[in-house]
Order: structure tokens, then C-alpha cells, then sequence
């Protein structure tokens, strides 16, 4: 099944909203198996919408549109669907009562001088629908949806040929689109499925996206069912293995070997493989698993790495303290980093990430620490210690390990890149002082 998304309003093309509906759309049409080739947003303009209409019958199964369903002048959405189909708009007697009861509760929910005598006339367009259409109740709002199926000549080179189109309007307001998607239309576009996918996230991290992809580009390029596709994120590479079948059950037999091959290339570079668990969640799992409490001490990143941590909830039995200390004077006061260290190395500098993860393991009575110091920019660079070098230090069990890293981008990037390598080293420092003391 092929489907295309149509987002409809001027005020999307102008950047006034954001599409937050395609995107949700988009990942629900991939769940069920249906392939996408087409996202278009057009204006309130009933001509280029009825354009993209016929183009969109031509070559796709399912068109779900988004948008123009309201009640004022610039809503015709439905209007442009009547026309391509040639259907003739007719009142629907159940969504007209409905409106009138909605309004007729709000008025007596308002004091008596605010409320109005009539239904303004614009109202009653809502309760018009396209001839031979399944009205699909709103339970948020007034402008119901539809589900429009009709044969359509999509014509061809060998002439013309009808096929069966499936055409969804459904209101523009995610508060009310959502619920009725979820509610009402997946039950019905799962009808229509002729193969289940299943997918699997890899997430990785402390490898860059094209390493990543070359240790595994043979199986990139030999892949029919399950297929991989990577995903670059900002200090992670993220593989997504779908496989397509019959059921859930011979889908996870397909995916089972794929993943192990993964498993076996990466090795802990892996830290999940499940879709929506962070770096910070599988941190914070560790730490609870392991009995393990931790305190942070962050110069450059000010105070971003705590808060990721901070983020995922039941942290409060493990995150001790957290230090921000930007300055040298506060490493100082706060770390008990030596001015002999800062005099002879710096701020920015192995020995000094190094003390800082001691002293506030040390201080807060933390098992493990994490230390974060660097030149974030896009001043304070030099030749010996340009923008983006960060070291990263990690205190565990006694043991200190220092990362050094070089970053680009802007300061925010740098920053950002900084919390996910530190994430990543005190997962990796707390797995391995955790299986040399097994």
C-alpha cells in the first residue's frame, strides 16, 4: 500500500506552525507497513489543492490530508476532495445535532452577558460531508473526519485502469487529530494491511556514522527482509533492522540473526536496542543495578550533563551532588584541584579533569563521579589547546579513567557532544569495573 500525506494551510508553508502531524503520520504509516514516498503541504487555495489531489491519485493507495476542515472561508478541504471525486457535498443530520449540542453547552457554561443567542451560520459547513463518505466522530473538537473509498481512474500507458482510493481527511489541530488517528482510523487502515513490519532500534555509541557503516556495509548491501538503515545522531549512530511478514512471530524469527551479527560486530558499543531508551536511562539503570551513587563535576558543559541525568526519573536514590565550577577559583574551593595542577597544566587539561572527578566523588562520598572540562568557544582557543578539546574523566570504584576529545561545531554542539561522550565513558567505566570485580 502505497500512501502520501498532504498537509493543508498557508500558515505551515509560512512557518508560522510547525508540522508536528506529518512527522507523527509519517512514523504511524511506517508501522503499519505502508510504504511513503510523498509529503506535500499546500496553502489554503482550493485550486493547488485539487491539483495535488489528482497527482496524488495517480500514484498513491491511501491519501490521508491534514487540515481545512474548519469552519471559516479558508477551510476546503473538503470542498477540493468533492470536486476530484465529482461528489456532491450533502448536510450530515447526526454531526449538525452534534454541533448544536456542543454549543449549546458552552453557552451555558459562560456567564449569561457572554453568550450567544444563535449558532453563526459558518458553523454548519462542519456538518457537511462528502457524498458517500464515513464521518469519523471528534471527540475534541467540532470538524469531524472522513474516510472517503472510491474508484478512481488513475489512467496508465496501456490506458485507463479504476483502481480502489482510500482518501482520510482529518482535522489540522494535533489535539484533535491525534486522538481520532489512534482511536478510529488505525483500526481501519489495519484492516487494510497485507504484511506486518517489525522493527528494532541498535543504538550506538563511540563510533562516528561512516566507521559505523563501513563495519557493517556488506550487510547494507546485501539486505532484502530485514533491512537496515542508519541514522546519524548528534555523538550516536542509530541502525533501525525492520523486517516484513506475515505475523509478529515469524518478523522476530527474521530480525533474530540480523541483530546477533550486530551484537557480535559492535560489541559494547551497543548500549540498547530498544527504540525509546536514552544514553541517560541506560546510565541511570546501570548505576541502580549496581548499587552504585555518583556526584558530577562540570566546568565547560555548566551544568548540561546534570541535567540529563536529572531527566530520567528515580535518580534521586543515586545523584549525590553536583558541582559547576566554571572557574578556576571554584575548582579550587569546591574540588580541591591542586593550584600547582592548574599553575602547570590548566584548566583545560588531563590532570585537572582528573582531580575534578576525585574531588567530588570525594566530597559527596559518591562511588563514581563524572568530570567534564574544556574550551567550548568560539573564544578561548590556541594553537596547543584549540576549541572543542574537552577531557572527560570518570571516577569508579578508585579507579580514574581520562578521555580527551576534540569537538566541532558551535559552542552549543560542543557542549551537547561533551554530555554524550561523558554518558557513554561512565557506562563503559562502570560495565567494566563491574566485570573485573565478578
Amino acid at each position: 500500500m502505497n500512501v502520501e500525506l498532504i498537509s493543508v494551510g498557508t500558515e505551515l508553508l509560512l512557518g508560522n506552525i510547525v508540522n508536528t502531524n506529518a512527522n507523527y503520520l509519517s512514523r504511524k504509516c511506517a508501522d503499519l507497513g505502508f510504504t511513503l514516498y510523498y509529503q506535500i503541504t499546500v496553502g489554503d487555495n482550493e485550486t493547488r489543492l485539487t491539483k495535488v489531489l489528482e497527482d496524488a491519485l495517480k500514484r498513491s493507495d491511501i491519501i490521508i490530508l491534514t487540515g481545512g476542515l474548519g469552519p471559516t472561508e479558508d477551510d476546503m478541504t473538503k470542498e477540493a476532495v468533492a470536486r476530484v471525486l465529482d461528489r456532491k457535498l450533502v448536510m450530515d443530520e447526526e454531526t449538525r445535532e452534534k454541533i448544536k449540542a456542543y454549543f449549546a453547552f458552552k453557552n451555558n457554561n459562560l456567564p449569561k452577558d457572554r453568550q450567544d443567542s444563535e449558532i453563526t451560520i459558518n458553523n454548519w459547513k462542519q456538518a457537511m460531508k462528502i457524498e458517500g463518505s464515513i464521518v469519523v466522530e471528534n471527540d475534541n473538537g467540532t470538524a469531524p473526519g472522513y474516510i472517503v473509498e472510491a474508484e478512481y481512474d488513475a489512467g496508465s500507458a496501456n490506458g485507463s485502469r479504476k483502481q480502489t482510493k482510500r482518501i482520510i481527511l482529518l482535522p489540522g489541530p494535533p489535539g484533535e487529530m491525534i486522538p481520532m488517528f489512534e482511536n478510529r482510523i488505525l483500526p481501519y487502515l489495519k484492516n487494510l494491511q497485507d504484511r506486518i513490519f517489525l522493527s528494532k532500534m541498535v543504538k550506538i555509541c563511540g563510533i562516528g556514522e561512516s566507521k559505523a557503516e563501513t563495519l557493517i556495509l556488506d550487510l547494507i548491501n546485501s539486505q532484502n527482509n530485514p533491512t537496515i538503515a542508519p541514522y546519524a545522531k548528534s555523538g550516536e549512530v542509530h541502525f533501525r533492522v525492520t523486517a516484513a511478514a506475515k505475523n509478529r512471530e515469524e518478523a522476530n524469527q527474521l530480525l533474530k540473526p540480523i541483530l546477533r551479527e550486530l551484537e557480535n560486530r559492535f560489541g559494547s558499543n551497543i548500549y540498547t536496542f530498544e527504540e525509546k531508551e536514552t544514553l541517560e536511562e541506560v546510565v541511570v539503570k546501570l548505576l541502580h543495578q549496581k548499587k552504585l551513587t555518583l556526584a558530577t563535576a562540570e566546568s565547560c558543559t555548566g551544568g548540561l550533563f546534570t541535567g540529563r541525568i536529572v531527566n530520567v526519573s528515580g535518580v534521586s536514590d543515586l545523584l549525590k551532588e553536583g558541582f559547576i565550577t566554571y572557574s578556576n577559583e571554584a575548582k579550587l574551593k569546591y574540588l580541591g584541584v591542586k593550584k600547582e595542577t592548574l599553575d602547570q597544566f590548566g584548566a583545560v587539561s588531563e590532570q585537572t579533569a582528573r582531580e575534578m572527578a576525585v574531588g567530588a566523588a570525594k566530597i559527596a562520598g559518591a562511588d563514581t563521579a563524572v568530570g567534564i572540562t574544556g574550551i567550548a568557544g568560539p573564544d578561548g582557543g590556541t594553537a596547543t589547546k584549540p576549541v572543542g578539546l574537552v577531557y572527560i574523566s570518570c571516577y569508579c570504584n578508585g579507579k580514574v579513567t581520562v578521555r580527551e576529545c576534540r569537538f566541532r561545531g558551535d559552542r552549543q554542539k560542543v557542549r551537547e557532544q561533551s554530555v554524550i561522550h561523558a554518558l557513554d565513558l561512565l557506562r563503559r567505566c562502570i560495565l567494566e569495573e563491574t566485570e573485573i570485580d565478578h
